[in-house]
C-alpha cells in the first residue's frame, strides 16, 4: 500500500458480524443431496456448497472458540465460535484453536466448529448430516488426527462418505491451466506453517515435502513485539489483532532484504515510505475540550488568587516591622535620653529613614504570570511510525534466525527438495513453481522466489514462477471443482462401509490427495498347545501360594 509524505493510517478495528442461519435452497436436496466443501484451515474456516452456481464460500470464520464461565448466577457456560466472538481482543485469554501447526489435535474444538458450520447452513437433517464431506487437510497429515475426524464425522454427524484433501494440492488444481504442466513445486506458507511440495506427473510426493514451522501467527507475535519496545507507552493498545491488520495491509517483503534496509536509512526515503498508524485516543484527558472563556476565566481566578497572596505577605511584613520598632523604643531610657521625649521622637524618625539601608533582603513579591499552555498534539503522541519494521516481520519465513528459530527458510529449503531429485527432474520442477497460501498475498513474494532461483539455479536455466489467482480461496474453489467432477465416482470417496472395515485412518487418494501409508503391526507369535498347558499350570500354582498366604 503505497502512501504519501505524511499520510496517517487509521485502524479499523473490524468487529466480525454474527454469521445468519442461511436457508438451504431446494437444489442441495434434489436430485440428491450436494457435497459440502469445508476448507479447515487454522486460520480461517470456508464452507459452502459443491454447486455449479457457487461463486464462494457461504461461510468465512475465524477457527477460534472461546468457552466462558458465565455470569454469577448463570445456567452455565457460554460458547462463542468464529464470528460469533465479536472482537477477539477482549476474549483473548479464552480463546482456543483446535489446530496446532496445521494438524486438529482437540477433538472437541472441532466438533464445535463443525457444528456452527452444519447450523449456520441450515443442515436441518434428523440426527444426521446427509451431505457428502469434502474436507481439506495438511500434507501428511497423521493418522491419528485423520482417524479422530473420520470418527467425528462418521460415528456423531452419520455422514454417507467423506473425502479428503490437501488444501495446497486443491488450489494447484484449480489453478492449473491449459499448458501447465503436471509437475510443479509448490510453495504453500499460512498462518502457522509453511511448506514446500514436489509434485510429480501429478502426484504429491510424499517423502520430500518438507515443512517450515513458520507463518503469518509468529510473524504477527514478532512485530508486536518490536512495536512493544519501540513504543512502551502504548504496550496495552499494541494487540495481535492490530499486528494482524499492518500484516494484510501495510507489510511487504523485499526483494533483496539486506539493500531494502539501506534504502531506509535515508531521511528521504523514510519521510517517503513511513506509515503512521493512529491509535484511538481521547481528548479529555488533557481537558482540551473547555472553550475559549472559560480558559479564560481559569486565568482570572488564577491572577485573583496571587493578589491576595502578595496582600497577606505584605501584611505580614508590616507587622514584624512594627513588632522590631516596638523592641527599639523599649530599650531607651530616660538616662540615655537626656533631651527628652521629643529628642527621641526625632531620634525614632531619623531610625526610620535609615531604615531601609539595613532592613534584611527580603524575596520579591511573585508577580502573576499568565498561564502558557504548551504546543503539544496528542494525536502525534498516538501514532506507530512503522518504517523497517513493514520488512522484518515477513522476512522471518526467509531468516528464521531473526526471532531465534533454528530452522532453514524458504529458499534453502528450496534448495534441499531440489537437491534430492535428478537434473532432469528438477528442471521439470523448477517450470511450475506455485505459490499459495495466506502469505503470498504479501507484495514482493513473487520477485523474491524468483531472485532466490535465480542464485540457486545454474548459469542460463530457465524457471517459472506463478502466483495463486486467489490465494486464500483457492483451496476451497479447487475442492469445489473436484467435487463436482468426481460427485458420482468411487474414486476418492471414503463411505461408511469402507470406515468400519479398514478403521478411520484409512484414506482413498486421488489427485489432491495425501499418500495413504497403512498401520503395519508386528504379528504375534501363534501360541501352541504346549505353552498354553504351561501358561495353566503357573496360574494353578500361584492360586495355591495365595491361598497358603
Amino acid at each position: 500500500m503505497a502512501a504519501g509524505p505524511g499520510r496517517v493510517f487509521p485502524f479499523r478495528d473490524a468487529r466480525w458480524a454474527p454469521d445468519p442461519v442461511l436457508e438451504p435452497g431446494a437444489a442441495v436436496r434434489t436430485p440428491q443431496p450436494v457435497p459440502l466443501v469445508i476448507d479447515n484451515g487454522s486460520f480461517q474456516t470456508r464452507a459452502g456448497w459443491a454447486a455449479p452456481g457457487a461463486a464462494e464460500p457461504l461461510l468465512r470464520f475465524r477457527s477460534l472458540a472461546a468457552r466462558s464461565r458465565g455470569a454469577r448466577g448463570a445456567a452455565g457456560a457460554e460458547t462463542q465460535v468464529g464470528n460469533d466472538l465479536g472482537s477477539p481482543e477482549p476474549l483473548r485469554w479464552l480463546l482456543r484453536s483446535p489446530f496446532d501447526r496445521d494438524v486438529p489435535v482437540q477433538l472437541e474444538l472441532q466438533e464445535l466448529l463443525f457444528d456452527h458450520v452444519f447450523q449456520r447452513l441450515g443442515v436441518s437433517s434428523q440426527g444426521c448430516v446427509d451431505h457428502p464431506i469434502i474436507l481439506t487437510e495438511a500434507v501428511c497429515n497423521p493418522l491419528y488426527s485423520r482417524q479422530m475426524i473420520s470418527e467425528l464425522l462418521f460415528e456423531c454427524y452419520q455422514v454417507p462418505k467423506v473425502s479428503y484433501g490437501v488444501d495446497s494440492l486443491y488450489s494447484f488444481y484449480h489453478n492449473k491451466r491449459q499448458n501447465w504442466p503436471c509437475s510443479g513445486l509448490i510453495i504453500s506458507s499460512g498462518y502457522q506453517c509453511t511448506h514446500v511440495l514436489p509434485v510429480l506427473e501429478g502426484r504429491l510426493d510424499a517423502k520430500n515435502c518438507k515443512r517450515i514451522n513458520l507463518g503469518g501467527c509468529q510473524a504477527a507475535v514478532y512485530l508486536q513485539r518490536l512495536l512493544q519496545l519501540k513504543y512502551p507507552g502504548h504496550f496495552a493498545a499494541i494487540t495481535l489483532s492490530r499486528m494482524e491488520e499492518i500484516l494484510h495491509e501495510h507489510s511487504y517483503i523485499g526483494e533483496d532484504y539486506i539493500e531494502e534496509l539501506q534504502k531506509w536509512r535515508s531521511p528521504e526515503y523514510y519521510e517517503n515510505n513511513v506509515h503512521k498508524m493512529q491509535l484511538p485516543f481521547s481528548n479529555k484527558l488533557l481537558g482540551s475540550t473547555l472553550t475559549s472563556e472559560e480558559k479564560q476565566e481559569r486565568r482570572q481566578q488564577q491572577l485573583r488568587r496571587l493578589q491576595e497572596l502578595n496582600a497577606r505577605r505584605r501584611e505580614e511584613k508590616l507587622q514584624l516591622d512594627q513588632e522590631r520598632l516596638d523592641r527599639l523604643l523599649y530599650v531607651q531610657t530616660p538616662e540615655l535620653d537626656p533631651l527628652g521625649s521629643e529628642q527621641s521622637l526625632e531620634d525614632v524618625d531619623s531610625i526610620n529613614e535609615f531604615e531601609p539601608l539595613f532592613a534584611e533582603e527580603q524575596p520579591e513579591v511573585e508577580k502573576p504570570v499568565a498561564a502558557v499552555q504548551p504546543v503539544f498534539n496528542l494525536a502525534e503522541y498516538h501514532q506507530l511510525f512503522l518504517g523497517t519494521e513493514r520488512i522484518r516481520a515477513p522476512e522471518i519465513v526467509f531468516q528464521p534466525s531473526l526471532i531465534g528459530e533454528e530452522q532453514a527458510g524458504i529458499a534453502e529449503t528450496m534448495q534441499y527438495v531440489l537437491d534430492r531429485y535428478s537434473k532432469e527432474q528438477q528442471n521439470v520442477l523448477v517450470q511450475n513453481v506455485f505459490l499459495t497460501g495466506g502469505n503470498a498475498m504479501y507484495p514482493g513474494l513473487k520477485a523474491r522466489i524468483q531472485k532466490e532461483l535465480l542464485e540457486m539455479r545454474p548459469f542460463q536455466s530457465s524457471f517459472q514462477v506463478h502466483l495463486a489467482s486467489s490465494p486464500i480461496l483457492d483451496a476451497w474453489y479447487g475442492a469445489r471443482d473436484w467435487a463436482l467432477e468426481y460427485m458420482n465416482r468411487e474414486e476418492g470417496w471414503i463411505t461408511r462401509k469402507d470406515y468400519e472395515e479398514k478403521g478411520g485412518e484409512y484414506l482413498k487418494e486421488h489427485c489432491a490427495s495425501n499418500v495413504y501409508v497403512p498401520i503395519r503391526l508386528p504379528k504375534q507369535a501363534p501360541r501352541t498347545t504346549e505353552a498354553l498347558a504351561s501358561s495353566k499350570v503357573l496360574a494353578a500354582s500361584v492360586s495355591n501360594s495365595s491361598d497358603q498366604v
